[in-house]
């Protein structure tokens, strides 16, 4: 089969996203849960990453290897999503539910373009997946496997994250309390951390790639997210108003991103 043209195959990997967080938004809409939007998100990135990978153009190992790696984080984390959203609904995740009276005039309306966006950054975090499938040398770099140690640190420490809080959730009733054990005594978003450092991996994999430097967007565009956009600062202010001082503590003594030793 001849190689595809590369806008085309950027502009495929585009139209699933859009496929997927359009059907996403109506359901939502239909359901009044724009929670679900979580769920797609994480698993938008698995059909992208094996398309990506049967489009590309370099050494097939390297390309089913990469599609394995993403769909299976991808795939992870939407599961235990899955499971998280489906337990509550129909209550609505605090984050939604708090953009929903913001955007009171229309909220249909504003929540599609918001589930747009996360399909347009989903775009940008797949850049260096399509560099690395399109990377012809027929053995693996020294960056590459450096990356992929990133890559495989960063997918246990979110899964040991994710299991740590969701036990916590399960075992303690106090609505005030907070998960301080394992990884979250050492940081207040742990679970952040590893989710960007996954894309550090991916970027010093798709470095050696022609136009390699590029992929730094997609580490940029998860760090800006997590940092300044819906990730810290939204559940940061909604902790706060839940739990008051007691997560104010919190804050004082735990870093809120790296984890680190705790101030005493």
């Amino acid at each position: 089969m001849p190689p595809l043209d590369a806008t085309l195959v950027l502009a495929a990997g585009a139209a699933i996203l859009l496929a997927l967080f359009l059907m996403t938004w109506w359901l939502s809409v239909r359901l009044d849960n724009y929670s679900f939007v979580d769920v797609t998100w994480s698993l938008s990135f698995a059909p992208v990453a094996v398309w990506y990978a049967v489009a590309g153009e370099g050494w097939s190992t390297r390309r089913i290897a990469i599609a394995v790696l993403v769909a299976a984080w991808s795939l992870r984390l939407g599961i235990y999503l899955w499971r998280r959203v489906a337990s509550h609904h129909p209550k609505e995740d605090v984050r939604y539910a708090v953009l929903r009276q913001k955007w009171a005039a229309n909220p249909p309306k504003a929540f599609l373009w918001f589930f747009l966006a996360q399909g347009v950054l989903v775009w940008l975090l797949m850049l260096p997946v399509r560099l690395i499938a399109n990377r012809p040398e027929t053995v693996f770099g020294i960056l590459e496997g450096i990356g992929l140690s990133v890559w495989a640190i960063a997918l246990i420490g979110e899964s040991i994250a994710d299991a740590q809080l969701a036990r916590f959730k399960r075992t303690n009733t106090d609505p005030k309390a907070i998960c301080q054990t394992g990884l979250w005594h050492y940081s207040r978003h742990p679970n952040y951390f590893f989710q960007s450092l996954l894309w550090w991996g991916l970027f010093l994999m798709a470095l050696p790639a022609p136009w390699g430097w590029t992929a730094i967007v997609a580490p940029l565009a998860m760090l800006h997210f997590l940092l300044n956009v819906t990730g810290i600062p939204l559940t940061e202010k909604l902790s706060v108003e839940k739990r008051g001082e007691v997560y104010r503590e919190y804050q004082r003594t735990t870093s809120a991103f790296v984890p680190w030793f705790r101030k005493s």
